[in-house]
């Protein structure tokens, strides 16, 4: 067994024991594992395509509200749950509430992707800060749209449904969503790991280089730009099926289309780790998550001024991020390998 797999076995061991290791920040270390999924999504556009985009968080927010309404609505009237504080009407069995857990999970993925696969022919031939301004214009768009929408409460937002009182106390309940959560983040990493050693990745970083020469290959980029577009809503619109149902309460501006938290977030996690990479998201992100409690608890009142100053020292001072800082000081343990599959599949490319 090589260095990689043990490390990877051992990442894997300690993520499972982390609920009895630290009982008391199981909710703090479940936001953790959905801002690594943002951040490793935010990075297949930002970092291996070239494209920064702000848009990642309508996946987001649609993917809240399409798991509770499908939790809700398939045993109960949606209109009426939101209507009349639905988790006091309304009362989920332990079977209809994990039916519906798990189907507005899927569909929370689902319908993000085709979202992304109809709106990205219109968007994605555009390029550079026009395509980063088109996709923020979508993000504040789409919270304003579920302001409006009565049928998920509008405004004043909509509950999810409530983890039924009896089959255990909160703590089986924090245990459970721990776990979605990290097997969510293990399943993107592993998808992307493996996506970027194939085709998909090399024009992807094509893209990034020269999209122009890319396309006088002979690639169509459009296709591959959508793809990976579809493979962020995905895994971005599950998160937040997951975030709506452990916060329980769905706000469309400062909860599920969050652009000035979340949306921000996404984008300063993939710098600080360093973009382009597939470690630089996950480092990124629970950096910023270890900082970002930090400030809550030391710097409260505060804490958006620190994360300011956090986002101008990593844009000014970090810009290739950890782990460029790391390749550059440790170029024999941390820089790009490029072994005999590799080779092959770039020339294949060319």
């Amino acid at each position: 067994m090589n260095q990689k797999a043990i490390l990877y076995l051992a990442l894997l061991a300690f993520g499972i024991a982390v609920p009895f290791m630290f009982p008391a920040y199981k909710l703090q270390i479940s936001i953790m594992w959905i801002l690594v999924v943002l951040s490793l999504t935010w990075d297949v556009q930002g970092g291996q395509m070239g494209y920064n985009t702000f848009g990642n968080i309508m996946f987001f927010g649609l993917g809240m509200y399409i798991c509770s309404s499908f939790q809700i609505g398939i045993f109960f009237p949606l209109a009426e749950w939101t209507a009349s504080g639905g988790e006091k009407t309304f009362i989920h069995t332990p079977t209809q509430f994990f039916q519906g857990f798990f189907i507005g999970i899927i569909f929370a993925g689902i319908i993000p992707a085709l979202v992304a696969a109809i709106i990205g022919y219109g968007i994605l031939g555009l390029r550079g800060h026009y395509f980063a301004i088109c996709t923020l214009g979508l993000a504040i768009a789409a919270g304003e749209l579920a302001g409006g929408i009565e049928l998920v409460g509008a405004g004043q937002g909509m509950t999810s449904p409530p983890w039924p009182k009896n089959i255990g106390d909160t703590e089986l309940r924090s245990e459970f969503f721990y776990y979605i959560c990290f097997v969510l983040m293990i399943s993107t990493f592993l998808f992307l790991r493996w996506a970027y050693t194939t085709r998909f990745g090399l024009v992807l970083n094509a893209i990034r280089d020269n999209e122009d020469k890319a396309e006088a290959m002979g690639i169509n980029t459009m296709r591959y730009k959508i793809s990976g577009w579809v493979v962020s809503a995905f895994f971005v619109g599950i998160a937040g099926g997951l975030m709506g149902n452990m916060i329980g309460y769905i706000e469309p501006v400062e909860t599920a289309f969050a652009g000035r938290t979340f949306g921000v977030f996404m984008v300063v996690m993939a710098i600080l780790g360093g973009k382009g990479t597939l470690w630089g998201p996950v480092i990124g992100a629970i950096a910023f998550h270890i900082f970002k409690e930090g400030f809550w608890t030391f710097f409260l009142g505060w804490q958006y001024v620190a994360l300011g100053a956090l986002i101008v020292i990593v844009v000014i001072f970090f810009p290739e991020g950890i782990m460029g800082w790391l390749r550059e000081k440790y170029p024999d343990r941390f820089g790009e390998v490029i072994d005999e599959e590799d080779r092959k599949a770039q020339v294949e490319l060319k």
